[in-house]
């Protein structure tokens, strides 16, 4: 039987500790073989959850006897892992154990230093934080999940159930990962990744910088198709000058700030009203409508149509039926 062991720090979120106890448990194979057998494990005995407190029946050593470790978020992704637990991890991953986090406890796993060097995701709201502390490791915080083989991590909350869904379609197949994905009432793949949850902001100018009349009367302008040569004449700089001020002051360029903006304004206007997606595409200033889904699935990670089903307001929802 594959053993799956979830640890549990101080600071644990619980909803990254009961999605792999729930989900693995409730595996059955042809038969009603039960293919898992999962464990919680703790540096102590009882470990604070923030609301209440966890008595844990098994101490690290149990990682130790692992097939598949599971890494929890913490609510401070920032505090010390206990060097403790840090041996721990690199001695199971040295014996070939499979290691995956869920949400912020790609920090955790970071901090061993398994990651230097490989691809890896977590919740987008701690991706700067990430990037930051942990610059050898390829963060992509765009995706649901990354699978770099022994070692697994997934973005915030809900794409712990995407990845564990993944993890049993790997050890038994998809007609056992279906089942499971039934249980938990999801789909077995969710179309897009994390970067449709997301928000675009423009990179803000510094106050009282050369660029902020430029950058509203482009906010006002979007609609329009505008060239770099008629934003740069509009500016009164060569287009060359003008590319490097922007970046220096926005940390980007005209067009790609203008192409966020544009995508802003769409994503609103699917959300609350019921235009056709083409309509929105021309009202937002793209030129053609393969231009808008192009840009749109680039910067928001899926299409146009998907964003609406997944985010159009309910008030939109009956007006448009």
């Amino acid at each position: 039987m594959h053993r799956i062991v979830v640890l549990a720090l101080d600071q644990v979120i619980p909803f990254d500790l009961a999605t792999p106890i729930e989900v693995f448990e409730r595996v059955r194979l042809p038969g009603g073989v039960i293919p898992y057998d999962v464990r919680v494990c703790a540096p102590t005995p009882e470990v604070d959850a923030g609301r209440f407190t966890l008595r844990v029946a098994h101490g690290l050593e149990a990682l130790g006897d692992a097939d598949t470790i599971i890494l929890p978020g913490v609510r401070d992704p920032a505090h010390p892992v206990p060097q403790t637990v840090l041996n721990a991890l690199r001695s199971a991953a040295a014996r070939g154990t499979r290691i995956a986090s869920v949400c912020a406890g790609a920090f955790v796993l970071a901090a061993t230093g398994l990651l230097d060097g490989r691809r890896a995701t977590t919740h987008w709201a701690g991706a700067i934080a990430f990037a930051q502390r942990f610059p050898r490791v390829e963060l992509d915080p765009a995706v649901l999940y990354v699978d770099e083989g022994q070692f697994l991590t997934s973005a915030g909350a809900a794409a712990g159930l995407d990845l564990c869904l993944h993890l049993i379609r790997k050890d038994h197949g998809s007609a056992v990962a279906a089942d499971a994905a039934r249980l938990s009432v999801m789909p077995l793949e969710r179309e897009g990744g994390q970067a449709q949850f997301i928000v675009p902001e423009q990179p803000p100018a510094p106050r009282g910088s050369t660029m902020e009349p430029l950058l509203r009367w482009l906010e006002e302008s979007a609609y329009r198709e505008l060239t770099l040569d008629e934003i740069a004449a509009h500016a009164g700089l060569s287009t060359r000058t003008l590319n490097r001020r922007f970046r220096e002051q926005t940390g980007t360029t005209p067009l790609q700030w203008l192409h966020r903006a544009r995508i802003r304004r769409a994503q609103h206007l699917l959300e609350t009203t019921a235009e056709p997606v083409d309509r929105i595409g021309d009202a937002v200033g793209f030129g053609s409508p393969t231009a808008f889904r192009d840009r749109f699935k680039r910067i928001v990670g899926t299409s146009p149509h998907h964003y609406r089903r997944s985010f159009r307001t309910s008030r939109t929802n009956h007006s448009s039926s």
